[in-house]
């Protein structure tokens, strides 16, 4: 982008002989790929995780109460073999009672009633089983999954050490199991005269790369 004196100063150097002015750039370069090949995700059970009706009298007063971690078969389908990741974008977001965790919607207008993690096991390509990667810096780097709980903003993607650096591999089929551990929070924190419902909500994206 050219700059340009303003105009008084550009006067004053006139008037002092010189009749050239340096002009300063800089390039920008807009790039990208369009890739042909299209990847779809799909959840058993319509994508849905029912942890059932559970009495307020068997949830603890003074501290967090764990719900359990059912999982669900998530199988990624593409076109042709393709790299890319997942990411889980938290639709009640706000409203987890922990930082690390997906929320589980608000009662009564504005006390969180706990949250949810995620996490992926057993996972197996057209080629074999494969291992599970997750990268906290949006793909820049990877590391082996270790925990049961994915933080949110974590991505999540399958590979191994071909290339000599631990990275994700194309994949044309996917099969995984997506596990879901819901926590309710302390019960002396909520009001739980009526029934309230559990409401957690996501949007499972595929990430290209």
């Amino acid at each position: 982008m050219n700059k340009r004196l303003p105009l008084l100063t550009a006067a004053l150097l006139l008037t002092g002989g010189s009749s050239a002015f340096a002009a300063s750039s800089t390039d920008l370069t807009v790039a990208g790929i369009i890739t042909p090949v299209a990847c779809t995700p799909s959840l058993a059970n319509g994508g849905v995780v029912d942890f059932g009706k559970w009495s307020v009298k068997d949830l603890n007063q003074t501290n967090w109460t764990f719900l359990g971690r059912p999982s669900l078969k998530l199988t990624v389908d593409c076109d042709a073999a393709q790299t890319f990741a997942l990411h889980l974008k938290d639709n009640r977001e706000n409203s987890a009672f922990r930082s690390h965790l997906y929320g589980l919607g608000l009662i009564n207008t504005n006390q969180k009633l706990g949250g949810f993690d995620l996490g992926f096991s057993g996972a197996t390509t057209e080629n074999g089983s494969i291992d599970v990667l997750v990268s906290a810096d949006r793909g820049t780097t990877w590391s082996p999954s270790t925990v049961a709980g994915h933080v949110p903003g974590t991505w999540t993607a399958f590979g191994d050490r071909s290339t000599g650096t631990l990275l994700p591999t194309p994949i044309k089929n996917l099969t995984v199991d997506m596990e879901v551990g819901a926590i309710i929070a302390r019960t002396d924190s909520l009001t739980l005269t009526d029934e309230v419902p559990i409401d957690g909500a996501a949007t499972l994206e595929v990430i290209y790369r």
